[in-house]
């Protein structure tokens, strides 16, 4: 810690005990969003940002810093005065991270005051409608019957689509050959098209496609079926124990004074109660969550190490 953050920390513990923190915000709030202007994450962010507008009565201004996967926006928060008025919106991609480098210039767990999770996005396994294969059971037969000879896309190594599906391969014991695109877009065309017998998805970028007939859903990738798709069974109820989603959370810089963190946590608590938010989500492919500090700050130490699990089963270098 730099000697002027631990001066910072100091001053705001002991203005903490006199009450500052009763006046909180003092002034506005950036959230930290380590994603471009329109993805998932920016979006369920600036859902969030109008909502505590609303209810903290300071502004928030959403402060997008892309790169690196999210590492920019990530380090920058992991650096800010913890005084309640930096955020930063963590998702499931900042673990994949944690995963697959050990020279990250911040410690996921460490660095950072966690909030609360606030919602979660499956992804859906889905299939060229020629595939012999109507269920997740199915699937694993055929592949076990035709070894090495499926062909699944994804976005990339180390994207999502990738690692979730290294991991259900290792649970179901099947043997399906990965091919990176770049891209959601690329892998879901080909897929569709035939050149590939699988891939795994956001829900969002495979929803449109599913209604048109154009590709057949297995099932969701979180650990019960998804409010989303309420007849789409989850993968778990075929390979026992499985589970990938996608979620996203607030965290502020470690240190921050639990007083503010406790503040927090209820506004956002509060806010997923509220059925217009919940319905917003839903609109967006995501189930709502909610969770104590500590709960989240287990979250993420678990999809960490499951991460690194995904990561060693699929070959992938660790740097």
């Amino acid at each position: 810690m730099t000697r002027r953050r631990f001066l910072w920390t100091a001053a705001a513990c002991v203005l903490a005990q006199v009450g500052w923190c009763a006046d909180y915000p003092s002034r506005p709030v950036r959230i930290v969003v380590p994603n471009t202007a329109g993805s998932g994450a920016d979006v369920v962010a600036r859902l969030v940002a109008n909502r505590l507008t609303q209810t903290l009565g300071q502004q928030m201004v959403i402060d997008n810093r892309a790169g690196a996967s999210g590492g920019i926006g990530t380090e920058i928060v992991s650096r800010a005065v913890p005084d309640g008025h930096t955020l930063l919106m963590i998702t499931s991609q900042q673990a994949n991270n944690a995963a697959l480098s050990s020279r990250l210039p911040y410690d996921l767990v460490k660095d950072f005051s966690h909030v609360s999770l606030l919602a979660s996005t499956p992804l859906i396994l889905v299939v060229n409608p020629s595939l012999p294969a109507n269920n997740m059971r199915e699937l694993v037969a055929l592949a076990k019957a035709r070894p090495g000879q499926l062909n699944y896309g994804t976005p990339g190594a180390g994207t999502a689509g990738h690692l979730a599906t290294e991991l259900m391969r290792s649970m179901a014991g099947i043997e399906i050959v990965h091919v990176p695109y770049k891209g959601t877009t690329p892998a879901l065309t080909d897929t569709m098209a035939g050149q590939l017998q699988l891939t795994v998805l956001v829900a969002t970028a495979v929803m449109p496609s599913l209604k048109g007939g154009k590709i057949r859903a297995l099932g969701v990738t979180s650990a019960k079926r998804s409010q989303l798709a309420p007849d789409l069974p989850a993968l778990a109820e075929t390979i026992p124990g499985y589970e990938w989603t996608g979620w996203y959370g607030l965290a502020a810089p470690a240190n921050t004074p639990r007083e503010i963190i406790v503040r927090l946590n209820a506004e956002q608590l509060q806010m997923l109660k509220s059925a217009e938010f919940r319905e917003r989500l839903a609109e967006l492919g995501a189930d709502t969550l909610g969770s104590t500090p500590q709960e989240y700050t287990d979250h993420i130490r678990r999809q960490i190490e499951k991460m690194r699990l995904a990561v060693k089963v699929s070959g992938l270098r660790v740097e």
